[in-house]
């Protein structure tokens, strides 16, 4: 019979995300995680064989989260999408911070996973399509907090003026759609 596993993989995913918090992406190794985690090497790698596993389960994680926060229903409308959006971007700031969207760099390093980011964006923009002025100013919106985002992962918010643009771009999503 086997030993009962004193660590889940959702514990080791929740250790590797602190790791990151604190150190960055490059501080995240299998063998960092197993000390933090108080687990073997082999303990790690019974859940994710590689790096490349424990990077691409945590993008996995922050991606089921974002799109949790983003249901609901908003039909076809843009607008509504691209407020829930904006919201939702808002919402999950509180938790990653430059640091762990760099990991996101290490992520898209590998053309399987940018294939994948492509694939995402283009439903991002199927859903925002539309020639009405609601549906371009959805567009521009969008652009500006992924603008800000980018921004964001290059360390440029050291001010913490994140939340204030996000403030801007709705208030100038307001004044458009009005």
């Amino acid at each position: 019979m086997g030993r009962t596993p004193t660590i889940t993989r959702d514990r080791l995913l929740d250790v590797a995300e602190e790791i990151v918090r604190k150190g960055g992406g490059a501080a995240l190794t299998i063998g960092a995680l197993a000390r933090a985690a108080g687990v073997s090497k082999g303990g790690v790698q019974y859940s994710f064989a590689s790096k490349d596993d424990l990077v691409r389960a945590l993008i996995e994680r922050w991606t089921s989260q974002f799109d949790a926060m983003m249901e609901g229903e908003t039909g076809d409308d843009p607008l509504a999408f691209v407020r829930r959006y904006i919201a939702a971007t808002r919402a999950s700031q509180q938790a990653m911070d430059a640091k762990m969207a760099g990991l996101m760099v290490t992520y898209l390093e590998d053309p399987a996973n940018r294939q994948e980011t492509r694939d995402w964006y283009r439903g991002i923009f199927h859903r925002l399509g539309g020639g009405s002025a609601d549906a371009q100013a959805a567009r521009v919106a969008f652009l500006a907090v992924e603008g800000l985002f980018l921004m964001h992962m290059n360390g440029i918010d050291e001010d913490g003026d994140w939340r204030g643009f996000l403030d801007d771009v709705e208030a100038v999503l307001a004044r458009l759609t009005s």
